[in-house]
């Protein structure tokens, strides 16, 4: 099994979910997130001075899949995800060894 963390633009939440659904990923934990990669923040100037954010707002998407399906999600989520600027995420492939269902017993 594999666990895919995305970190993408809150905006592509809907296009990345709708795209896993299509090829039948349903379950997902989605967390609002801030922070900063190459990208650094942005920088604001305006007449009253210069503004800089340094953490953005993003979306925390865990899935975890077979690991046959890994490459389908990836490619899934990059097409819904991607506009082609800087900031448009970061998708992590990590292992899982076991998973265990609360409920049973």
């Amino acid at each position: 099994m594999k666990m895919i963390m995305a970190v993408i633009r809150p905006e592509k939440v809907q296009p990345v979910k709708d795209a896993l659904k299509e090829i039948g990923i349903n379950g997902m934990t989605i967390t609002s997130v801030r922070g900063r990669g190459q990208q650094s923040g942005l920088k604001f100037t305006n007449r009253v001075g210069t503004i800089i954010v340094d953490e953005i707002e993003k979306t925390k998407l865990e899935i975890i899949i077979d690991d046959k399906d890994e490459e389908k999600v990836i490619d899934a989520i990059k097409k819904a995800a991607v506009t082609g600027h800087m900031g448009d995420g970061r998708i992590f492939v990590i292992p899982i060894e076991r998973s265990i269902r609360i409920r049973d017993e």
